[in-house]
């Protein structure tokens, strides 16, 4: 068994084709098919069902990629370490971010990380939770940003803050002169959602149960779209407070708060429990700790 075969199961895992995982591993496709047999053959198991338009992991083989990933990991961590020496906060970070929390956490933390680690540059990903998850494992990501439950074996999570929901109406909606709005309301609204790919429009549900039964209306892949919708008069949306603060509202829209009690969302910060660099991590969540805005309260 050898660390290239181990880096070919793991491609093959991820691409689940086999030329695009030569393609990955730059080897011809014919050396990686050869290399994984020859494993399988050592190891005396199948790890890999194949067929003419599938490559899926059998329960076995799901074991045993788990463990490559780890084991590959391992072999980077001494990498990192002969590189860096002592300096965890020395080379970029691979973050991971849901759609709903990138664009407005990045600019607040960017600024605090070039003080508090300016040999650390981000490299970000923005994703849908299930693929940020699936990216966690296997490595591609170094840590993610995502919201609660994030229920995943062999990975931590660290609870960072607490964010409201707050609506947001076109200017000339009936409700644009309310102080607040109670969530059982919006059953009977035209209420604009993300596609149901996007995690967020679950937890929207989750927090306005009512909205389940009839009323919402789930296109847009981006809140900014929604927004504009909004603006446009298409209907209302329930945005994540730190979405709908003064420098994103503009005068064609209204954001009102919840009346009591208030929907929220837990927002955390996930990492793989065998990463090497924990000191980084504490960085990430230290610089998020270090906002300062209305909208979260933080978890102690």
């Amino acid at each position: 068994m050898t660390l290239s075969e181990l880096r070919f199961v793991v491609a093959l895992a991820k691409e689940r084709n086999f030329r695009r995982a030569a393609e990955k591993c730059f080897v011809s496709q014919p050396a990686l098919s050869l290399a994984i047999k020859k494993l399988e053959e050592d190891l005396g198991v199948l790890i890999f069902e194949r067929s003419r338009t599938d490559v899926s992991p059998t329960p076995i083989g799901e074991q045993i990629i788990e463990q490559a990933i780890r084991a590959i990991e391992e072999v980077g961590h001494i990498r990192e370490i002969a590189k860096q020496g002592n300096n965890q906060l020395g080379g970029a970070f691979r973050l991971g971010l849901i759609y709903s929390v990138g664009p407005y956490l990045l600019p607040e933390i960017i600024p605090i990380l070039r003080l508090s680690a300016p040999d650390m540059p981000l490299d970000i990903e923005e994703n849908l939770t299930v693929q940020l998850e699936v990216q966690l494992k296997s490595g591609v990501i170094d840590a993610a940003v995502v919201a609660l439950p994030f229920d995943v074996p062999g990975i931590k999570t660290m609870p960072l803050y607490d964010e409201k929901y707050v609506v947001m109406v076109p200017i000339g909606h009936h409700w644009a002169s309310r102080n607040s709005i109670q969530a059982k309301e919006l059953v009977d609204e035209h209420v604009l959602l993300l596609n149901s790919g996007h995690c967020y429009s679950h937890q929207v549900l989750q927090a306005c149960p009512d909205l389940s039964r009839k009323g919402q209306v789930l296109q847009g892949n981006s809140l900014e779209t929604i927004r504009n919708m909004v603006a446009s008069n298409l209907g209302i949306t329930v945005l994540p407070c730190s979405a709908a603060t003064e420098r994103y509202v503009n005068p064609l829209v209204k954001v009102i708060p919840f009346a009591a009690p208030v929907p929220v969302r837990r927002i955390a910060l996930a990492w793989r429990k065998s990463y090497a660099r924990e000191l980084a991590v504490d960085c990430i969540a230290d610089a998020i700790r270090e906002m300062k805005s209305e909208c979260l309260v933080l978890v102690k």
